[in-house]
């Protein structure tokens, strides 16, 4: 072999039927990956994870609707990427190669949502990933107008359901994970009145609520919101025992420690594993993931590193953290919800359901980085974190003409259970969580 000449082999795991594409074909969307061509994969819509060869060029693209990992083995012919969603079957895939040895979750890279990684196999030294962006959300650019602005945000959202309904069987029932929170409550709402709007049956729709030990104030929120909506014969409250709660289990299922994802997403499998049990033919669920991300809707003061300015400065920090050219960007994990969206997606893709989260669609994030929020605002912590319901309730009224009721915020993780019960079933030190991970995957 000449010694310039390198054997190129790509293990592709990324399944297409799993993406859920509203205005291409896969196959589009795949050409448009494979030419690199910024333009036309930014105006794919829809949850995606994307791979494409050619010749010893591989480009991969994603949504953060979708996680995609990937893995550079070396072998003698030539380097060896393999492509996959979870470092579980990275794993698998290098012990069917003979490289077990190779492997290291911090060796798994995460392409991060809304750009273009562009690898080249050429072999050892290999080059770095070249990344680059296809979905740049012009910002501020919305009047101050808050009925004009949850009209277009709610618009936006409510036009996506609407296709991803296109694309769904008539006849299969629809799942909404339902905390009786804005989100979900936007999302529920929107569903019932698009379905009627369809002339379909708005039977087919149900609001899945957990209560964990019967200590849930989510279940006592979501019964109330649903009486003053008219809707109480959608929802369903989801009873599961403090014991089959477990955030190592949680751990293992999203393969990643950081303390509030593990929770939410223990708190999510409970709900999805005891849905799966009761109803073992269901495929399609939807979540309110993204909302609060979208409309900056988390305290600031529980996080040293931001401050109300570094949050309204910067595009999409919650939704990407601090960006792929930051030293804070981490290549295992990505960073924000690009990173986070795994408490979602993992425990329903690993029980077979089919799960759809419209807030974090590149559309709706589009429309939400158009907000002009330093104008809204002034600077002020409190009257940034109003301006989501403020939003949300006027822009879902104006789409359904239901007044939709308003909580006050509490994580999925915390509505679900009690506060004695939360203490009880999640360690208050980071570095549990850190160790219960390397026990998995390391040790």
């Amino acid at each position: 072999m000449h010694p310039h000449r390198y054997v190129e082999r790509l293990v592709d795991l990324i399944d297409p039927a799993a993406n859920v594409l509203l205005n291409v074909t896969n196959e589009e969307a795949a050409e448009a990956v494979a030419a690199g061509d910024i333009q036309r994969v930014g105006e794919i819509d829809g949850q995606f994870a994307i791979i494409q060869k050619r010749g010893n060029i591989v480009r991969m693209a994603r949504s953060i609707g979708r996680p995609m990992r990937y893995f550079l083995a070396k072998r003698s012919a030539g380097p060896c990427l393999i492509v996959a969603e979870r470092m579980e079957e990275i794993q698998q895939a290098l012990a069917e190669e003979g490289l077990a040895d190779q492997f290291h979750p911090s060796y798994t890279r995460m392409v991060p949502a809304h750009y273009i990684v562009e690898i080249t196999l050429i072999g050892c030294p290999d080059p770095n990933p070249v990344n680059k962006r296809f979905f740049t959300p012009p910002r501020n650019e919305h009047s101050t107008d808050l009925n004009e602005i949850g009209r277009m945000y709610i618009g936006k959202v409510a036009q996506e359901l609407n296709d991803w309904l296109d694309h769904v069987p008539a006849d299969e029932p629809l799942g909404v994970l339902f905390s009786g929170g804005i989100d979900s409550g936007a999302v529920l709402l929107l569903l019932n009145h698009l379905l009627l709007q369809r002339g379909e049956s708005a039977g087919r729709l149900k609001a899945f609520t957990l209560s964990v030990a019967g200590t849930s104030s989510d279940a006592t929120n979501a019964k109330q919101f649903l009486d003053e909506t008219d809707l109480s014969m959608l929802l369903e409250v989801i009873d599961v025992p403090s014991e089959q709660v477990d955030f190592r289990e949680a751990i293992r299922i999203i393969e990643d420690y950081k303390p509030l994802d593990v929770q939410s997403a223990t708190m999510a499998w409970a709900l999805m594993q005891q849905i799966r049990q009761q109803y073992p033919d269901w495929r399609y669920l939807i979540d309110g993931d993204g909302g609060d991300e979208n409309l900056k809707d988390y305290p600031i003061e529980d996080n040293p590193e931001l401050t109300i300015a570094s949050v309204l400065n910067n595009l999409m920090l919650y939704q990407e953290g601090w960006g792929v050219d930051s030293i804070k960007h981490s290549l295992t994990y990505s960073g924000g919800q690009s990173r986070g969206h795994v408490r979602s997606y993992a425990p329903a893709a690993k029980l077979g359901f089919r799960g759809f989260s419209p807030f974090a669609l590149p559309s709706v994030i589009g429309v939400a980085e158009g907000i002009p929020f330093i104008e809204l605002t002034d600077w002020n912590h409190e009257q940034l974190y109003r301006l989501k319901g403020e939003i949300v309730k006027r822009g879902v009224e104006a789409i359904t003409g239901v007044t939709m009721p308003i909580f006050e915020k509490c994580r999925f993780q915390h509505g679900a259970v009690s506060l004695e019960g939360f203490a009880e079933l999640f360690p208050a030190d980071e570095q549990v969580y850190r160790d219960t991970f390397a026990d998995i995957f390391i040790r």
